[in-house]
């Protein structure tokens, strides 16, 4: 089963001091995207009026496109893509022949995606992020609204996966660390098997890395994930909570080819013959 990889731009297209760039801005990430090799690229869909907790709503921030603070609540307005915006993701991906889905963090974010008919070939994928999978509610309604469902499990307990898993029913469960960045001595990857020989009805079992560097999200592989999810942004400096636990382009090359790499070595099973050009090897060195 080939691994499908999504490369996750998230809100890493907010920078800059010009917000009207911002879609310009992720069509380069999906451009980045495509040119890696990435199955998919995603972003994140919400409602701020609803997501943002009532304490943080009034609280000042500072952002590069106004000349003076804002409310965090306005400074997440700012950043949410409307339908505009995905009726042009939407066609641009659809151009460059790649997928895109959302993660979905309430209810009407949910509505948006179906009602918008902003389906991946026929079929609606939805993601419900780790900050979300103690509301069994959405995970409910997300699994009535999509065709293929994943949700991700930082954050949680065993138990609180457990519950998730009842009410989601989802065709992938991904492992993840929900530290930006991640420490590598915290990623428990070893996880990923056992939630493959625990839940063994889980369709698909993934990762989602926030760690520096590839090596650990491609080791993911080898223990069985099959579908790997990074942030990727254009330059690591860029103005954002998300863009220093990204990958660069330049990275998602070489992540996406060591999997695929992976994926070709990896081939084969049971007793051991001799392969390929070794048989010219073993006619010269063998007597």
């Amino acid at each position: 089963m080939a691994v499908k990889i999504i490369g996750e731009i998230g809100i890493n297209y907010a920078y800059g001091n010009d917000k009207s760039k911002f879609l310009d801005n992720a069509k380069r990430l999906i451009d980045a995207a495509v040119l890696a090799g990435c199955n998919w690229v995603k972003f994140q869909k919400r409602n701020p009026d609803i997501c943002v907790p009532e304490a943080q709503k009034a609280k000042l921030k500072s952002v590069p496109w106004r000349k003076e603070e804002t409310t965090y609540l306005q400074y997440k307005h700012d950043i949410e893509f409307g339908k505009k915006e995905y009726d042009e993701i939407d066609r641009y991906c659809q151009e460059k022949e790649i997928g895109w889905f959302v993660s979905v963090w309430d209810k009407s974010s949910v509505d948006f995606i179906v009602e918008n008919d902003y389906s991946n070939y026929g079929s609606f994928i939805m993601k419900i992020p780790s900050a979300l999978i103690t509301d069994y509610t959405l995970c409910e309604y997300a699994r009535k609204h999509s065709d293929l469902l994943i949700i991700s499990t930082g954050m949680s307990t065993e138990k609180d996966i457990l519950k998730a898993l009842a009410y989601s029913e989802p065709d992938v469960v991904m492992h993840t660390n929900s530290s930006y960045p991640s420490k590598i001595e915290e990623l428990n990857l070893g996880y990923i098997t056992w939630l493959k020989d625990t839940y063994k009805h889980i369709p698909e079992v993934g990762y989602s890395g926030h760690e520096y560097g590839l090596v650990t999200t491609m080791a993911a592989v080898c223990l069985g994930a099959t579908w790997i999810e990074r942030h990727i942004t254009l330059d690591r400096v860029n103005w954002g909570s998300d863009q220093m636990a990204s990958v660069e382009p330049g990275g998602l090359i070489k992540l996406v080819k060591g999997i695929r790499d992976i994926e070709t070595s990896m081939t084969g099973y049971g007793p051991r013959e001799v392969i390929g050009s070794e048989l010219e090897k073993m006619k010269s060195l063998r007597k």
